[in-house]
C-alpha cells in the first residue's frame, strides 16, 4: 500500500463550468493533472469551504472535466482549484475505528475532528499480486442455518446477497455484524452505498446499543449525495480496509451495502461525462468499474479481508448486466426469493438457487456436504410436486412422494430463525445456531425423526432441541 505523496509540480486553474456534477476546470500552465486525480475548489465567500473534483477526461490542452465528490450547489465560474498532485487520498489509521466518514475520509458523525497527522492513502490502490494471496478455505461460520449449511461464507472470501426490493438484504447484513460481534475479533469496515438516511441512523445506533462501534469504521455516501460520491465511497472503505490488514495484519469483515448503488452511481457519471451508454443502458465500462472494486478485496498471509455485499436486483431480473458482472466475482451467492418472503420464510433464502465454492466435501467435510445435498434434492422435488399439489392435492400423490413433500415443508420451516436485528419488531429473541447443530437437526428431519410433529412445531426456531421443548410444552398444556 502506498501513501500518498504529492508531486511538486503544482498545477492551479479556474472552474470554467459546471453541470450537475461535473465541473469543468481550465489549468493554468502546460501541465494536465493525470486522470483520477483529486482537484480541490476553494469555494469562498463568508464560510470558507473545498469541493473534491476527481478527474475523468482531458477536453484539450488547458481543459480537463472531472466529477465532484460533494454538492455543487453555489458552485460559480472563476473560482480558484488547487490540483492535489495525486488521487483523493483518505487518513487511515487507529483513530478511524468507532467513526463514521463520508467519501473524502472526513467525519460525519458530530465527533472530534481526526488528529492532523495521520497517514493518507489514494483511494485507488492495485490489487495484492496472485504470488501474495491466501486461499479462502476457512468457513466463516455466521448462526445462519440456511447460510452455514448450504451457502457457508469463505474466510477471505467475496460473498453477496441478491434480492430484489423488500425480501430482507439489509436485515441479513445487519444480523450478520450483530451475530459476529462475539465470534470474530477483527475490524469491521461498512460502506453504506446509496443508502437511506434513517438507514445509516438505525445502524449507527445499533452499532453503538451493541457496544461494537469501537471495533468498527462507517463510511457513507448516501442517496442524497452526488454520484460521484456514491460511486466511489466503497473503495474508501476498501482503502481503510486495506491498511488494517496490510499494516496492522488484522482481519477485516467488509459489509457493503448495496453494491447495485456502486453501479448505478457510475452509470450516472458515464451519463453526465457523455459516454454512449450499453447493454440495458449501464456504462461501456461496467465490467470494469466492478473488476476495479473485487479484485482489491483478498486474503494475504497473516490477515484477511472477508467481503459481505448486498445486492440489489432491479425487478428481480438475475439476468441483469449489474447482477450478472457482480456475481462472476464472487465466491459465494445467496439469492433471496420474493416468493418465499410472502410465505413467511425468512429469512427468504432460496436453498435451490444460492451456492459456494466452499460446499465441497474436500473442504467441508462428507457429513456437511452429503446433508446439504440431500436438503437440497428433497426440496427440489417438492417443488416439482408443487403444480400437482395445487391442482389435485396432496391425497393424489404417491405415498413416497407424499412423504417427501411433507418433509421438505419441515426443513424449509427448519431453516428460518428468528434475527436479533428484528426483535424489537417481532418480540421473539434472536438465535444464533452452530454449524453442527443446523447439520444435525436436518438429519434428523431426513431421517424421519420429526414426521409426526407439527410443522409449527420447527418454525422460527433455533436448534432442534428448542423444537423439542416447544413440543413438551405443548404436550402438557393439551
Amino acid at each position: 500500500m502506498t501513501e500518498s505523496n504529492p508531486k511538486t509540480a503544482r498545477v492551479d486553474g479556474k472552474v470554467l463550468a459546471v453541470r450537475g456534477a461535473v465541473v469543468d476546470v481550465v489549468v493554468d500552465g502546460t501541465v494536465l493533472p493525470e486522470i483520477g486525480d483529486a482537484l480541490i475548489v476553494q469555494r469562498g465567500g463568508n464560510a470558507p469551504s473545498t469541493l473534491t473534483v476527481e478527474v475523468q477526461a482531458h477536453l484539450d490542452e488547458h481543459v480537463v472535466r472531472g466529477v465532484a465528490l460533494q454538492s455543487t450547489a453555489g458552485l460559480r465560474r472563476g473560482l480558484t482549484v488547487r490540483a492535489s498532485g495525486t488521487p483523493v487520498a483518505i487518513p487511515v489509521g487507529d483513530a478511524l475505528l468507532g467513526r463514521l466518514l463520508d467519501v473524502t475520509g472526513q467525519p460525519r458523525d458530530d465527533g472530534p475532528t481526526l488528529p492532523e497527522d495521520l497517514p493518507r492513502v489514494p483511494i485507488h490502490g492495485r490489487a495484492p499480486p496472485l504470488s501474495e494471496r491466501s486461499p479462502a478455505t476457512a468457513i466463516f461460520e455466521t448462526g445462519i442455518k440456511v447460510i452455514d449449511l448450504l451457502a457457508p461464507l469463505p474466510q477471505g472470501g467475496k460473498a453477496a446477497m441478491f434480492g430484489g426490493a423488500g425480501v430482507g438484504k439489509t436485515v441479513v447484513v445487519m444480523e450478520l455484524i450483530h451475530a459476529m460481534v462475539q465470534a470474530y475479533k477483527g475490524i469491521s469496515v461498512f460502506a453504506g452505498i446509496g443508502e437511506r438516511s434513517r438507514e445509516g441512523h438505525e445502524l449507527l445506533s445499533e452499532m453503538r446499543r451493541s457496544g461494537v462501534l469501537d471495533r468498527s469504521v462507517l463510511v457513507f455516501g448516501q442517496m442524497n449525495e452526488p454520484p460521484g460520491a456514491r460511486w466511489r465511497v466503497g473503495l474508501t472503505a476498501l482503502t481503510i480496509a486495506e491498511y488494517f490488514r496490510d499494516r496492522k495484519r488484522q482481519n477485516v469483515l467488509l459489509l457493503m451495502d448495496n453494491v447495485f448503488r456502486f453501479v448505478q452511481a457510475g452509470s450516472e457519471v458515464s451519463g453526465l461525462l457523455g459516454r454512449l451508454p450499453s447493454r440495458v443502458g449501464y456504462q461501456p465500462t461496467l465490467a470494469t468499474e466492478v473488476a476495479a472494486l473485487h479484485e482489491r478485496i483478498a486474503s494475504i498471509a497473516g490477515a484477511a479481508v472477508t467481503a459481505i455485499e448486498a445486492v440489489y436486483v432491479p425487478a428481480d431480473d438475475f439476468t441483469d448486466p449489474a447482477v450478472t458482472a457482480i456475481s462472476s466475482h464472487l465466491d459465494s451467492t445467496i439469492m433471496l426469493s420474493r416468493a418465499m418472503a410472502a410465505e413467511g420464510m425468512y429469512p427468504a433464502v432460496d436453498p435451490l438457487s444460492s451456492s459456494s465454492i466452499l460446499l465441497d466435501p474436500t473442504v467441508v467435510g462428507q457429513e456437511h456436504y452429503s446433508t446439504a445435498e440431500r436438503v437440497r434434492e428433497i426440496i427440489a422435488h417438492y417443488r416439482e410436486l408443487q403444480d400437482v399439489i395445487s391442482l389435485l392435492g396432496m391425497d393424489e400423490l404417491t405415498a413416497g412422494d407424499r412423504l417427501a413433500a411433507a418433509r421438505a415443508r419441515r426443513l424449509q420451516r427448519f431453516l428460518t430463525q428468528p434475527f436479533a436485528v428484528t426483535e424489537a419488531f417481532t418480540g421473539v429473541a434472536g438465535k444464533s445456531v452452530p454449524l453442527v447443530e443446523t447439520i444435525r437437526g436436518c438429519q434428523a428431519i431426513l431421517r424421519g425423526d420429526c414426521d409426526k410433529w407439527p410443522e409449527s412445531a420447527l418454525y422460527m426456531i433455533g436448534d432442534l432441541a428448542e423444537a423439542t421443548a416447544r413440543m413438551k410444552a405443548s404436550e402438557m398444556a393439551g
